[in-house]
């Protein structure tokens, strides 16, 4: 399943979407139910567009394929789920799709396709627990309602698999079950999946051997590295195919930023023009290794694929990933230490998140991974008290607040803050100096703001201590910060 909110951001990466296909598969539909106007949103993998606008109910678009491939169809509108139709295409093939109401997922599709009368099959035998998800989704329940209906839906699929061909609508199904098993804790049909994935495991053709080991990896994981611990070697490809070993990008000297991104994930494609900047300002100490998990093939046709900055190298068997990352969600950073130590692992884009690592990595030693568009530029230790200069980043117009109750702590002991200088407390403030503008509209400027606190003397100067911002959920909090670079 794929919400409306990631589609969305989908629409924003058309023009930045280039696969060189010239091959392509057609797909017609007609439903009674649709309104003119009503976007079209396809595409295939992972990557997806408005394909056509419906016109008297009906629309026709194609998809650009090379050979057997999993596509999707969604609607944009009210009333529609956010659940995808799967579709199987071949070049030369056309699929046509009807239905006579709103729930596209249970519409009929004509294919000469065996893998979509496959999908067609799995669909069906769910048809009672997808129809609860979508009312659960339609209602906006909470995930407390909606987590119990999707462990349901996880189960009946795999009660469906032994008796269907294995193939790629098979395999496909195995993957997102595989993947939700991983991202979910204590997931309850554990031994089910284990053993159905040697089952599928060894009926499956020739030509899904890097799913399946994706699929091993995510029902018998590799234990996850912690933060603290000393990162591990892996093997990477470069653009033209050669290996190359993530190790090669350490020096005594530099950090190492890993970047786990996808084609078709809308976040990792926006983080791209500040990223761009942040390591024009930090490349003298920190090193990007912009880690791809899609296909070889898929990353190394992509028009987005020759813009990243860094080492650009894919890791599709994804390996890598469950090593270092916690859940299998993109985009997924790690900063790893000149030593080779773990520093901190992040998860996520907000605009302003790579301008503020940059501040951190120029000023004071810090970790202000648990924000990172907010970091310290520097630190005054006086008899008086100790001043501190911040600055945060934000996109215009995003508004931040620091809590008056904010305090420093040190050696087991709380320095209350006693001053502020450039920002109001417990209010709404502006990030208003602009520090870059991003061609791209969903980015556009970023801002910053600096200020400075002061809080009650040390009694000692420690050799590191932490900013709190007040005792509540989610305040700003920035730790191991050393009194001097």
């Amino acid at each position: 399943m794929n919400k409306k909110s990631i589609m969305t951001m989908m629409l924003a990466l058309v023009t930045m979407t280039g696969l060189a296909q010239t091959k392509t598969a057609t797909v017609t539909g007609y439903s009674p139910a649709l309104k003119d106007g009503t976007l079209v949103l396809a595409g295939t993998g992972t990557i997806g567009n408005v394909v056509d606008t419906v016109q008297a109910g009906r629309f026709a678009f194609t998809l650009p394929v090379e050979e057997l491939s999993s596509g999707f169809l969604s609607f944009m509108g009210e009333g529609f789920p956010n659940f995808n139709l799967t579709l199987f295409l071949r070049p030369d093939v056309t699929v046509n799709v009807t239905g006579n109401d709103s729930s596209y997922p249970f519409w009929k599709v004509e294919s000469p396709l065996s893998e979509q009368q496959t999908q067609n099959r799995m669909m069906e035998y769910c048809r009672d627990v997808i129809t609860e998800l979508i009312q659960k989704d339609l209602a906006h329940a909470p995930w407390a309602e909606r987590e119990p209906v999707e462990m349901k839906y996880m189960k009946q699929q795999m009660d469906i698999l032994p008796s269907l061909p294995v193939d790629a609508a098979t395999i496909r199904a195995l993957w997102g079950i595989a993947m939700t098993a991983k991202n979910t804790k204590d997931f309850p049909h554990m031994d089910q999946l284990s053993k159905l994935e040697k089952t599928i495991a060894a009926r499956a053709p020739k030509g899904f051997e890097e799913t399946l080991a994706e699929i091993h990896n995510y029902v018998y994981p590799p234990r996850v590295l912690k933060v603290g611990e000393e990162a591990v070697d892996a093997e990477l490809f470069d653009m033209q195919g050669q290996k190359h070993h993530l190790f090669e990008a350490f020096t005594n000297s530099k950090y190492v930023l890993l970047d786990f991104w996808a084609i078709g994930c809308g976040p990792c494609m926006m983080s791209e023009p500040e990223m761009r900047v942040f390591y024009e300002k930090v490349k003298d100490k920190l090193e990007i290794i912009a880690i791809n998990q899609n296909k070889l093939s898929e990353w190394q046709k992509h028009e987005f694929s020759k813009r990243i900055v860094g080492k650009n190298w894919n890791n599709a068997m994804k390996d890598i990933s469950s090593r270092y990352c916690d859940i299998g969600a993109i985009p997924y950073y790690v900063l790893i230490s000149p030593d080779k130590r773990i520093v901190w692992k992040a998860m996520g884009y907000q605009p302003g998140d790579f301008m503020g690592l940059a501040e951190a990595l120029n000023g004071p030693r810090q970790d202000n991974s648990s924000n990172l568009q907010f970091a310290i530029r520097k630190v005054e230790t006086k008899a008086n008290g100790t001043i501190i200069s911040f600055r945060y980043y934000a996109k215009k117009g995003y508004w931040f607040r620091i809590a008056k109750d904010s305090y420093l702590t040190a050696n087991g002991k709380r320095y209350k803050l006693t001053a502020a200088d450039g920002i109001k407390l417990d209010v709404d403030n502006y990030a208003e100096i602009n520090v870059f503008t991003a061609k791209e509209d969903y980015i556009s400027e970023i801002n910053y703001s600096d200020f400075t606190l002061t809080f009650e003397p040390f009694e000692t100067i420690p050799e590191t201590f932490d900013f709190i911002e007040g005792d509540v959920q989610g305040a700003f909090v920035i730790r191991n910060i050393h009194c001097n670079l």
